[in-house]
């Protein structure tokens, strides 16, 4: 509907020079009696023509080439709006299009040729995923999807640091926990990892090399066992999500690769570093920011800011058309000194999109359980998922803004019945599955020949549902969004069940009935689609 009235208002510039000079927006009207979608333009052009803004709409009427058998009123409404109704047969030809489309139904061409990188989970492997990176790896893996759908090429990336004290500190805490093993009286420091999984990792080299790694530094066979074994946990948890990477960047090849040198070698050419204290600071202040930041501390270990710039500066030198950085509320006060940063290099910042995630919470028997890595006082993505499954993971996950906290409610998510988003989407869709068996014994058929015939308030609402899904695609990735979708969606189930309710296939005169079937089938395809945007599935049977 939207690109057939911009085709029309672009005709109309040939007569009307001054539309070409304003953005117009087409929007649906909030209220259902103003149409199926109103323009602004006519109140845009009020203060540069000096006219009222309903004199302009009627001129631009006049100028738009209408066609009745797709547009059957055009009317000014209020200050100015000009509100457009279509023609029932002109949306439902979209059925069509639908049912020749099918998977591809939604997808777009409007970024084919452009790369974008998605860093996302980025978790040092320290312990199991909690779901609060399980969030991050959920909301991350689905906006790589919408990129891809608006033609993206995405490169799916996670991002994690192998070294410094956190990595120290978990060697030395399998060391202590393997001399547990052994028999040995352990004090266990509070600030160490606390998890089982710890002692898991310990015992598995206890019974592979028994005593002999007594005098075994911590940062030898200790490490190395817990990082390869953790980092297995983490690839098998994010795959029973189907969420998979395509790279994994360590830091340490910054420093190896001498990119990090190189980098503050190039502060201090540029001017933009200075040293005090014995640190070297970043003049962030000359850059727009605050206060001047530490890159280097006195002891000669960078801050986050430093490896952050140098990696960035990384996928920028791989020509990423769109950079998306997906972050827990512990990096707001780091990025933006990271694109300043990247911005006085000479880099375009704007390439790069950092998206805030906030914190989840689990509520288990209506208390809120805390959560801390080293304590191991948390919830592991992998108990959430064996709790609830990974298709209402996912789709909870992606339900709410990622802007706000999330409380993610398990009595809820255990439910199967109509209270329960994930339930209520995919029982639509098994619904439908259930009328095309039912219509193989009546010898009836999707057809698209009298869709003129699906006249009834509940068709047409679900006609214009359908309408919107490939705009709410576009929007949802335009504004790293995913939990449009899910809106989306839920409203089309329950226009959905509302036709099913009202307007009966079995039983009714052939041409209807199978007009009536391609409605559902369109449906259908489309509910799937929006539901593999999210990365749920679409069951057939529940």
């Amino acid at each position: 509907m939207k690109n057939y009235l911009a085709s029309l208002f672009d005709e109309a510039a040939y007569k009307l020079p001054h539309l070409r000079e304003i953005q117009i927006s087409f929007d649906r009207p909030k209220i259902e009696t103003h149409g199926d979608i109103s323009s602004n333009a006519a109140m845009l052009l009020s203060k540069t023509l000096k006219k009222n803004p309903r004199e302009i709409a009627n001129e631009i009427i006049a100028n738009l080439t209408i066609d009745s058998t797709k547009i059957t009123k055009v009317e000014i409404a209020g200050p100015g709006f000009i509100n457009f109704f279509f023609h029932p047969d002109f949306l439902a030809k979209k059925i069509e299009i639908i049912l020749k489309e099918k998977d591809e139904f939604g997808k777009s061409k409007k970024h084919a040729g452009k790369r974008a990188n998605v860093e996302f989970v980025s978790a040092n492997p320290t312990g199991p995923l909690t779901v609060g990176h399980g969030r991050n790896a959920v909301c991350g893996d689905t906006l790589a999807n919408l990129l891809e759908w608006t033609g993206y090429e995405v490169d799916r990336e996670y991002y994690f640091n192998n070294a410094g004290r956190q990595m120290r500190v978990l060697g030395d805490s399998v060391r202590l926990r393997y001399l547990e093993s052994l028999g040995d009286t352990i004090e266990f420091p509070e600030d160490y990892y606390q998890g089982e999984y710890i002692k898991a990792i310990a015992e598995s080299l206890n019974n592979e090399f028994g005593d002999t790694l007594r005098n075994e530094e911590a940062e030898g066979k200790f490490k190395e066992k817990a990082e390869k074994e953790i980092f297995l946990d983490i690839e098998k948890t994010l795959q029973r999500l189907k969420i998979k990477h395509k790279s994994f960047f360590n830091e340490n090849t910054l420093y190896e690769e001498k990119k990090i040198e190189n980098l503050l070698k190039t502060f201090a050419d540029k001017n933009l570093s200075y040293e005090k204290d014995g640190a070297i600071w970043l003049k962030l202040s000359e850059l727009g920011n605050e206060q001047d930041k530490v890159i280097v501390k006195s002891t000669g270990e960078p801050t986050y800011r430093l490896p952050d710039v140098a990696y960035h500066i990384t996928k920028f030198d791989r020509k990423f058309d769109l950079i998306v950085d997906l972050f827990g509320s512990d990096h707001n006060a780091t990025y933006p000194d990271v694109l300043a940063a990247l911005q006085a290099l000479g880099y375009d910042s704007s390439k790069v999109k950092v998206l805030i995630h906030q914190f989840v919470t689990i509520t288990q028997n209506g208390e809120i359980v805390k959560m801390s890595t080293r304590k191991a006082n948390y919830v592991t993505l992998d108990e959430l998922t064996d709790e609830v499954g990974a298709d209402v993971v996912r789709y909870f996950f992606n339900m709410r803004n990622i802007s706000t906290h999330m409380n993610f409610d398990l009595a809820l998510a255990k439910k199967h019945s109509d209270e329960n988003p994930v339930f209520y989407l995919q029982y639509a869709h098994a619904r439908i599955c259930s009328i095309v068996r039912a219509i193989e014994n009546e010898k009836l058929a999707a057809a698209t020949d009298h869709l003129n015939l699906l006249q009834a308030d509940e068709e047409l609402k679900l006609i214009r549902k359908l309408h919107q899904f490939e705009e709410e695609v576009l929007l949802a990735a335009e504004y790293f969004e995913p939990n449009r979708i899910a809106a989306y969606l839920e409203e089309l189930a329950a226009s959905f069940h509302k036709f099913y309710t009202f307007c009966r296939i079995l039983g009714t005169e052939k041409n209807l009935a199978e007009a009536r079937i391609a409605l559902a089938l369109a449906t259908k395809i489309v509910l799937k689609n929006g539901l593999s945007i999210l990365g749920v599935t679409a069951p057939d049977r529940m």
